[in-house]
């Protein structure tokens, strides 16, 4: 089997380090820096108090690695559209593509029974680039809870979490879920296969499309923005209003409101991932976690007040700072 992770950075170093430590066939595909530390030192996974560096195939060409059976796409999901042409050479007519990116997909609608099957997002796939480019037939949904972070070039150092939760967009239990899953598996990282996949998508972004741009909004970590009753109120209520739109798709949510709110608190004094990217001047995933749930409800024809209102005003401080497409 072999594996592809296209963007090792964080997440996908992590990833690659334990298949790679594991023996699996997997190559990275990395840029810069970060790239030619690897090639030259090999990569360094710092985790559970101890370190181990591991020899990796690493390459900011996809061709040099040809086609795969496993794609794992790690990047950001504003990152994900300019990248389908350069990934073709990974690509063959039983190459599987994991989308292991925070947000909604752009192939949510795919498969999904009712009223709004294959629709498009025009937020996280501006043109169909992915639809069209990747394929939505090839596609393994993964929603990814491992926190990990890049203190300097070839060095990945895992904070916590080894769980990617992997799901059809069918909901069944497919031998190519059931096979990654074992190889993941294998190599030290828990990998269930859902048959609801969206559940598990939905319950993160409940705290991602709040928590994040409330935080860089006002600067606080989640244990303040949890408990202010202010911002406290704010999130709420964006919860309550995708929660509406999640529900009239189908999802059900194992947990209220105020408990996976009360969930993001316990977490502690943890700056955002849209808060560090603001303040390091780097694009935000305010399409992904936002403005997709926002045009979510305009297909469903749920009102999302408060979702537009922190919406417009996270757009225009992200524009301000530089970190969002004018």
């Amino acid at each position: 089997m072999k594996i592809c992770i296209y963007g090792a950075g964080a997440i996908g170093g992590y990833m690659g380090a334990k298949l790679s430590t594991a023996g699996a066939d997997v190559g990275l595909i990395a840029r810069g820096p970060h790239l030619e530390a690897m090639r030259s030192k090999g990569l360094r996974l710092i985790e559970d108090g101890g370190s181990e560096t591991v020899s990796v195939r690493a390459s900011e060409d996809p061709s040099d690695l040809g086609v795969q059976d496993y794609v794992i796409i790690t990047l950001k999901a504003h990152s994900v559209p300019a990248i389908v042409d350069r990934m073709q050479p990974l690509l063959g007519p039983q190459t599987t593509v994991v989308t292991a990116v925070n947000g909604v997909p752009w192939w949510y609608f795919y498969k999904l029974d009712g009223d709004y099957e294959d629709r498009r997002l025009e937020t996280v796939d501006p043109g169909n680039v992915q639809w069209d480019g990747i394929g939505p037939e090839r596609v393994l949904g993964c929603v990814v809870y491992p926190a990990a972070d890049v203190p300097e070039p070839g060095v990945i150092h895992h904070v916590e979490g080894n769980r990617f939760s992997l799901g059809e967009p069918s909901g069944e239990k497919s031998q190519r879920a059931e096979a990654l899953a074992k190889v993941l598996s294998a190599s030290g990282l828990r990998a269930p296969v859902r048959p609801r996949i969206r559940d598990e998508i939905w319950v993160k972004l409940w705290g991602n499309l709040s928590f994040n741009p409330i935080s860089a909004l006002t600067g606080a970590t989640l244990d303040v923005l949890c408990t202010d009753p202010g911002t406290r109120a704010v999130a709420r209520a964006m919860m309550v209003e995708a929660q509406q739109i999640a529900e009239t798709l189908g999802v059900k949510f194992p947990i209220d409101v105020d408990r996976r709110i009360d969930g993001g608190a316990a977490v502690g004094a943890h700056k955002t991932s849209m808060l560090q990217d603001l303040e390091r001047g780097r694009p935000m995933e305010i399409d992904a976690l936002v403005g997709a749930v926002q045009e979510m409800g305009g297909l469903t024809d749920i009102p999302t007040p408060t979702i537009d209102t922190v919406l417009a005003l996270i757009k225009l401080r992200a524009r301000e700072a530089g970190c969002y497409p004018a």
